[in-house]
């Protein structure tokens, strides 16, 4: 049964790979926004020096950002990759919240599931993932974004259809787990991808939850 199967894949994966204590924090919402626009296509490491930039340089709110220049965006974003579209990116997403939203994510985040989901698509830039973080990490909503690492890791181990969309993939593991585990999931899945379910020679010879996968050593 694969949903005793997917339980019995996240037990293992909490005892073999730790949950991060900030993950059970309260993030504020237009931070995470703006961090996860930053983290697109840049690893992580380049995401937290740029954010840390941007935040020694600016107040990060939607008012600051709004009103700030692009070029000094830029100059914060330069070590994170592509940075003159996620400049620009912030400038009009910040823009948008201050004038149309009263400078606060609050109103969208108050919607059901699915509406909060599409007025943050709505926004430049923003795409599925970006708002499903937001709506994960700073409103408890139930969902599971889904990353490379999530999408890789999902696919492998026979949670999600292997050419399915993102929208096939975040469905199907929702459909496996309790909502209460969702931001658990999300995390351990991109840990387990980092760690062990790598895109290019995968460690299945070490793999925790090797037994229970149907493609181990289809990879390396």
């Amino acid at each position: 049964m694969k949903n005793a199967r997917a339980e019995t894949v996240l037990q293992i994966l909490r005892q073999a790979l730790a949950v991060p204590k900030w993950v059970k924090s309260q993030k504020d919402p237009f931070e995470t926004l703006i961090v996860t626009i930053i983290s697109q296509n840049t690893a992580d490491r380049n995401t937290g020096r740029a954010f840390e930039n941007l935040s020694k340089r600016f107040e990060i709110t939607p008012e600051v950002l709004a009103n700030a220049e692009t070029s000094q965006i830029e100059d914060c974003l330069r070590v994170g990759g592509l940075y003159k579209n996620k400049a620009r990116t912030i400038k009009q997403v910040s823009r948008i919240i201050l004038e149309k939203f009263h400078g606060s994510l609050q109103p969208i985040l108050a919607m059901p599931l699915e509406e909060a989901r599409k007025a943050l698509i709505q926004l430049p830039g923003i795409g599925p993932k970006t708002a499903d973080v937001v709506l994960l990490f700073s409103a408890k909503q139930p969902t599971i974004p889904v990353d490379t690492h999530v999408n890789r890791v999902a696919r492998r181990l026979g949670f999600a259809p292997a050419n399915g969309s993102y929208e096939d993939v975040r469905k199907s593991l929702q459909a496996l787990y309790d909502p209460s585990d969702y931001l658990t999931v999300h995390v351990l899945l991109i840990a387990h991808g980092r760690r062990f379910c790598a895109a290019r020679h995968p460690l299945c010879n070490e793999c925790p939850v090797s037994m229970y996968c149907p493609t181990k050593g289809m990879w390396n």
